[in-house]
């Protein structure tokens, strides 16, 4: 009988990924999370569970939701059944951190990697979800 590993693996695997995505150093994760270097490994590796002032500025030095990283905490998915999955195209049209260029040039990479080669038109599954905005 095998069991799932406890949240804070999930938890420090979810942190890790969100720091290399940053681009951002151990070290430097940690100095503006202002927690120690060894603190961060801990909590990475699955062996701390940080409290939620801790958790607060990781996701502020990260660049997450803190909500996200809360429920990551508990061991509680982030997107329940029946929830609405936020969209790509949604956070980036709400950023306030962008400017309308930017919104329109990620958009269109987004695009770009989310096309399939030659398709000019929306799948049909993809249809029914997809809202009309305006940037």
């Amino acid at each position: 009988m095998t069991s799932d590993p406890p949240a804070y693996l999930a938890l420090g695997a979810f942190v890790r990924s969100q720091r290399e995505l940053a681009r951002l150093t151990l070290r430097q994760a940690a100095e503006l999370a202002r927690i120690s270097n060894p603190y961060l490994s801990q909590i990475e590796h699955g062996t701390a569970l940080p409290s939620v002032t801790v958790l607060t500025d990781l996701a502020n030095a990260l660049s997450v939701s803190a909500e996200m990283l809360l429920l990551r905490a508990a061991g509680v998915e982030p997107v329940a059944d029946g929830a609405v999955v936020p969209r790509t195209e949604d956070a980036i049209r709400h950023d306030p951190r962008l400017t309308d260029a930017q919104r329109k040039a990620m958009l269109g990479v987004l695009r770009a990697f989310t096309t399939e080669p030659g398709a000019t038109t929306v799948a049909p599954a993809q249809k029914n979800n997809r809202r009309r905005a305006t940037l």
